[in-house]
């Protein structure tokens, strides 16, 4: 496989992160070093060991799991993102932060709804002989950039549109677990 395919892929797997991070810098008070640095690398690290679990895991897990794994990642991104729409229409103050979906159980639910796909592409790089460890850097490296950049621009978002920019990036979530749903149910 070439590396302008394997880049190639990588953005399409970074896409999912790119639209979450959109979605998680608008929702910050404030962009700091940590908030970000835990977002991309999370996503980096999920998005880099997805591909080499499934690489490993070949027919054996791919079979377990590929009958429900689209419903996992649309339950995973309905329930944060539900809870994201309770929140940004709360009657608090409009000035008030929201929760930092960068910690905790959110920052792993995330991780793993985002990256669930590469799991897919990992078996797939298994039948076509490809360097697995190669692959997976190259996937992580992308999703941690792509994360980082989305993070900037949707801090930008939250900062001209304020709290209520959570109820848009709720709405992100819930399309992107919807969008994976749909196109695994029509495979």
């Amino acid at each position: 496989m070439g590396l302008l395919t394997l880049l190639g892929i990588a953005v399409g797997l970074g896409m999912d992160a790119f639209a979450v991070a959109i979605a998680t810098g608008s929702r910050l008070e404030r962009l700091t070093f940590r908030p970000t640095f835990r977002l991309s690398f999370h996503f980096g690290l999920f998005q880099f060991l997805m591909p080499i679990i499934g690489w490993y895991g070949g027919s054996r897990i791919e079979h377990l799991i590929r009958d429900y794994d689209h419903w996992i990642a649309f339950g995973l991104l309905l329930f944060i993102g539900i809870n994201m729409i309770r929140e940004s229409l709360s009657k608090d103050d409009d000035s008030a932060p929201l929760k930092d979906p960068t910690r905790k159980w959110t920052l792993i639910l995330l991780s793993i709804a985002t990256s669930i796909d590469a799991l897919a592409v990992g078996l797939s790089m298994a039948l076509l002989n490809v360097d697995i460890l190669w692959a997976s850097v190259i996937i992580g490296v992308v999703a941690s950039g792509m994360t980082i950049v989305g993070m900037v621009f949707g801090r930008r978002l939250g900062i001209k549109f304020g709290k209520k920019m959570g109820f848009v990036g709720a709405a992100v979530l819930i399309f992107i677990g919807a969008k994976i749903l749909v196109e695994h149910t029509m495979m």
